[in-house]
């Protein structure tokens, strides 16, 4: 493969890859959605928002369904960063509702 060749195939894999982060931006926002609407639910039954039995659960799962190239530890990394954010963001959704409700 020639320098002209090559450099048409980085910018093909870098479309590829632009549309790719695009629909994990969709995915993450889905399940950002959802998190939210589980974070009511626990908020209303006094649950806890962090539950580790669930996160390992969700942990074996992805793992589980990793085919790579992405090794385990990458992937779990990545969960890690996941499900802290949605920690958060349950957090900050939880304490908005009380402060709206001592309002």
């Amino acid at each position: 493969m020639d320098r002209e060749e090559a450099l048409k195939a980085i910018e093909a894999y870098r479309r590829q890859i632009d549309e790719i982060d695009r629909r994990l931006v969709e995915i993450l926002n889905e399940r950002t959605r959802l998190v939210e609407r589980l974070g009511e639910l626990k908020a209303q039954l006094s649950l806890p928002i962090y539950e580790p039995k669930r996160e390992d659960e969700i942990y074996r799962n992805v793992l589980a369904h990793n085919r790579g190239p992405l090794p385990p530890d990458s992937l779990r990394r990545l969960f890690e960063r996941i499900l802290d954010e949605m920690r958060t963001l349950q957090r900050v959704n939880r304490e908005s509702r009380g402060s709206k409700a001592a309002s």
